[in-house]
C-alpha cells in the first residue's frame, strides 16, 4: 500500500491490518512499520541526506542553469569541529523550465508551506505561479528547519534573485471574524466608493483594526490602490492547490522528496504543453478562461446606454438600466485608451469589463486588443514550450568530495507516543469563549440554519 501511495492515512494502515491478520495494532506502531516500509522503497532516511549534494552536481549537469543551494552547519563533538560530517540545513532549488514559464505567466507569486511527515522533521517551502488559463505550477522549493524570519528569509532571497524580483503575499491576523469579513471586503473593493462604504462600517465596530490597517501602504492590500499588480488575486488559496501535484512526497526521505518535484512537474509541463497546443490548433486565440468571462459579460452589456464623449481619446459614459428600461442603475465612465473603468473590474482583471464590452460594440471596434497578453494561448503554449530533459542516471552523476551531509538530531522526530502536529498555531485558529454563535444564513445569534427563520 505504500509503494502505492506513499500517503496513505495511517489509519487506512490500521484497518487494512485488523482486516488482514485479524489485530489492530496501535497508531504508533503503523507509524513505524510505515516509515520502514518508506525506507525500503525508497531509500534510508539518514543517507538520503548525503545524497544531496551529489544530486545538486547530478541535476546541474542534466540541466544546465537549474539552481540547488546547499546549506549545513558545522558538527561538534566533544567541543571540537568534525570537518568530515556537516549538518543538513536548508535547500533551494528550481529549474530552468520553471524560471522561463514564470516571465509569460501573471507576474504574481503565491508562497506556502507543508510540514515534512518523515523520520526527521522539517519543512517544505513552496512559490506558486498561475497561466492566463488559470492553471497553476510550483516554480521554486526549498527545504528547511521549520518556519522562522530565517528560514523565510532564505527562500524569498533565492526566490527574487533566481526566479522573480516581486515581493511575497503577507496574511492578516485579528480576532473578530465578523470584523475581519468587513476588512476583507474593503481589500477586496475595486472602487473607492465601494472601500469607504465597508471601512466606515469596520470603524464604527472596530476602530482599533482601522487603525492597524491604516499603518499599512495602501496599495500593499487594497485592490483599487494596487493598479492592477494582483490580477484580481487577493489571497494565497492557489498554493493549496498545489498538494495534488506533490501528493505523497512529504511523506519521503529527503533525497526522494526533491528528486520527485522534478518528475512530477516534467510530467505536469508535458501535460499541460498539449492541453495549450491543441488549443491552439483549434483557432482559439484566448484562453477558456477568458472566453468564459468575456462571454459572461458579454451577456450583461446587452442592458447598457452609451454616450461618447471623447471620440479621439475613446472616453465613454455607460448607463446600466433594468432589463426592461425601467429604471437606471448606476452610471459609468470608460476610457478605452487607459484600459479604466469606474467599476474598478477592467483595471483589476486586465480584460473588458460588461462596460468596456459595450464601449467596443457601440464604437464597432473589437474587444481583443484590450485584453492582457498573458490571457492568449500563445502566452499559455509558452509558459510549457520548454520542457525538462530527461535525468542523467545516477551512476554518470559527478563524484562528491565534501563532508558527509547528515539529518540534524535535532529534527528527529520522538520515538514514543504518538507524533505531535507540527502545525502553527495562529489567532485564526483560536475561537472567542465570549463570542455567540451565530446563523450561517442571516448571521444573527441565536438559532442556526436548520432553524433559521
Amino acid at each position: 500500500m505504500v509503494r502505492a501511495d506513499a500517503s496513505v492515512n495511517v489509519n487506512v494502515l490500521q484497518n487494512a491490518t485488523a482486516a488482514h491478520f485479524g489485530f489492530r495494532p496501535t497508531y504508533r506502531r503503523v507509524w513505524m512499520a510505515k516509515q520502514k516500509a518508506v525506507a525500503i522503497i525508497y531509500g534510508d532516511w539518514d543517507e538520503s541526506y548525503n545524497e544531496l549534494p551529489r544530486w545538486v552536481l547530478g541535476i546541474q549537469l542534466t540541466m544546465p542553469g537549474s539552481v540547488a543551494v546547499l546549506r549545513t552547519c558545522p558538527v561538534r563533538v566533544g567541543g571540537q569541529l568534525d570537518e568530515s560530517q556537516a549538518y543538513f540545513h536548508r535547500l533551494f532549488w528550481t529549474f530552468p523550465p520553471c524560471i522561463e514559464a514564470f516571465r509569460h505567466c501573471k507576474p504574481l507569486v503565491s508562497i506556502d508551506e507543508t510540514h515534512l511527515y518523515g523520520k526527521y522533521g522539517g519543512t517544505l517551502l513552496v512559490a506558486i505561479a498561475q497561466d492566463g488559463n488559470s492553471n497553476i505550477l510550483p516554480v521554486a522549493f526549498a527545504l528547511v528547519e521549520g518556519e522562522n524570519a530565517e528560514s523565510w528569509s532564505f527562500f524569498m532571497s533565492h526566490l527574487r534573485q533566481h526566479v522573480t524580483p516581486q515581493p511575497a503575499n503577507f496574511a492578516l491576523t485579528f480576532k473578530g471574524k465578523d470584523a475581519r469579513r468587513l476588512l476583507v471586503n474593503a481589500a477586496y473593493a475595486k472602487t473607492e466608493v465601494e472601500f469607504d462604504y465597508w471601512f466606515d462600517i469596520l470603524h464604527s465596530e472596530n476602530p482599533a483594526m482601522c487603525e492597524w490597517a491604516n499603518r499599512i501602504e495602501y496599495s500593499l492590500w487594497m485592490q483599487y490602490c494596487d493598479d492592477g499588480r494582483r490580477f484580481g488575486h487577493m489571497t494565497t488559496n492557489i498554493s493549496e492547490c498545489v498538494n495534488t501535484i506533490l501528493k505523497g512526497v512529504r511523506n519521503l526521505p529527503v533525497c526522494s522528496l526533491v528528486k520527485a518535484t522534478y518528475g512530477r512537474l516534467a510530467e505536469l509541463f508535458v501535460r499541460k504543453g498539449r492541453e495549450a497546443q491543441a488549443q491552439l490548433g483549434t483557432g482559439q486565440q484566448f484562453s477558456q478562461y477568458l472566453v468564459k468571462c468575456i462571454e459572461a459579460n458579454l451577456k450583461m452589456a446587452r442592458c447598457f446606454t452609451v454616450t461618447v464623449y471623447d471620440r479621439d481619446n475613446s472616453e465613454y459614459t455607460v448607463a446600466e438600466t433594468t432589463p426592461a428600461g425601467s429604471f437606471s442603475l448606476g452610471s459609468y465612465r470608460v476610457s478605452l485608451g487607459s484600459h479604466t473603468c469606474d467599476c474598478g473590474y477592467f483595471q483589476a482583471l486586465h480584460f473588458p469589463c460588461p462596460h468596456a464590452l459595450a464601449c467596443c460594440a457601440y464604437s464597432r471596434v473589437t474587444w481583443q486588443p484590450y485584453v492582457h497578453p498573458v490571457y492568449r494561448l500563445s502566452y499559455v503554449f509558452s509558459v510549457y514550450q520548454m520542457g525538462f530533459t530527461p535525468p542523467i542516471p545516477e551512476g554518470f552523476w559527478p563524484p562528491y568530495d565534501g563532508p558527509t551531509v547528515i539529518p540534524d538530531p535535532s529534527m528527529r522526530r520522538p520515538r514514543e507516543g504518538r507524533p505531535r502536529s507540527t502545525r502553527i498555531r495562529t489567532n485564526m485558529d483560536e475561537t472567542d469563549p465570549n463570542r455567540p454563535k451565530r446563523c450561517g444564513l442571516c448571521r444573527q445569534p441565536g438559532h442556526t440554519r436548520r432553524s433559521c427563520p
